[in-house]
């Protein structure tokens, strides 16, 4: 549980990098070192700094390195630059027994389909060969289940997929490309099915609070949602890593609380003193996920949305930063 407010971005980074207990013993049972591809996004730093932290913690120095085509080494953490669709590029980074794969392209992705489905599906392939002896946790979405009314619960690990739009299309084909190579050579993979993360710099609880916050109107066209703070799921990331199988494992990854569209922007209003407006006519499906088996694997997130809710309305009221980007979540047809 993270007391107080959270109003810098200094306070922001230590909190989303600080290791759980668990992540220390896991770190004390997992052997070798890390490497992350797709390391510059929205996640991968402050999921690098939380593996250096919890190596250092348990005693059990390694090297974690963090691969981008754009990035910097810091303290404690390597950095190679490297285009993931470049197969003698990749063919050249080191060998690693445990990845993080983070790399993927979604937003703009309606504007330019065939970089989407390429590093989607393409890099997954290149990646897959190199690195068949190893054990992946590859970065999925709950964009491949399908929409289900909030009332009937989210969707399990077990469900048929069903993806709406090109984005979620590409990124079944990502799971289906991983899973090829783990049954045919061996890849012990986990498929990390995350919606959302929200960081205080975006998610969709940002998404929303900062419009009420403007005097700006939410689209109620998708009603409903579940959120994680990144924190959380930088710590299930680091320990679904001793999830990993063959054939691939599947994980949801969120929290339990099923969010109204319309509860959570009356919330933050009551919070502002704004008067919220709405747009949009109010749809009865949403892409919603069941953590239950995430829970039971790995425990309970340790930031609830009640908390999250508070945090986010803290770093807002305090002139806290955006990335300006949003999630999208108000899309009902997956053009992103």
């Amino acid at each position: 549980m993270i007391a107080g407010k959270i109003t810098t971005a200094t306070a922001l980074e230590t909190e989303l990098a600080r290791p759980r207990q668990a992540d220390i013993d896991c770190l004390r049972r997992l052997e070798g070192d890390i490497l992350i591809l797709g390391a510059a996004g929205k996640m991968g730093p402050s999921l690098a700094r939380l593996c250096r932290n919890a190596a250092d913690a348990a005693g059990t120095p390694r090297r974690v390195i963090a691969v981008s085509r754009s990035i910097e080494p810091e303290p404690g953490i390597e950095a190679i630059r490297c285009d993931l669709l470049d197969r003698g590029a990749v063919a050249h980074l080191p060998d690693c027994p445990n990845i993080l794969y983070l790399a993927g392209r979604k937003f703009g992705s309606s504007g330019s389909p065939e970089l989407t489905w390429a590093m989607n599906t393409v890099v997954p392939s290149i990646v897959a060969e190199r690195f068949a002896g190893a054990r992946m946790t590859v970065f999925s979405t709950g964009n491949v289940y399908a929409f289900r009314r909030p009332s009937d619960g989210g969707s399990v690990e077990t469900d048929t997929p069903a993806p709406v739009g090109e984005y979620a299309q590409s990124c079944l084909g990502r799971e289906r490309v991983f899973e090829h190579y783990s049954r045919q050579n061996g890849l012990r993979c986990l498929f990390y099915r995350l919606n959302y993360a929200v960081d205080l710099r975006y998610g969709v609880l940002v998404d929303i609070a900062r419009k009420v916050y403007a005097g700006e109107s939410v689209d109620v066209t998708v009603p409903a949602f579940n959120v994680i703070w990144q924190g959380d799921a930088n710590s299930y990331a680091l320990r679904s890593l001793e999830l990993c199988a063959t054939p691939p494992a599947v994980l949801n990854v969120t929290g339990p609380e099923v969010l109204r569209v319309r509860d959570t922007a009356e919330w933050f209003g009551r919070r502002f003193g704004r008067e919220v407006r709405y747009r949009g006519v109010e749809g009865e499906t949403a892409l919603l996920s069941n953590p239950a088996r995430c829970i039971e694997l790995l425990g309970p997130p340790g930031v609830g949305a009640p908390r999250l809710m508070e945090m986010a309305a803290d770093w807002i009221e305090a002139g806290g930063a955006s990335l300006d980007k949003p999630t999208h979540f108000e899309v009902p047809d997956g053009r992103f």
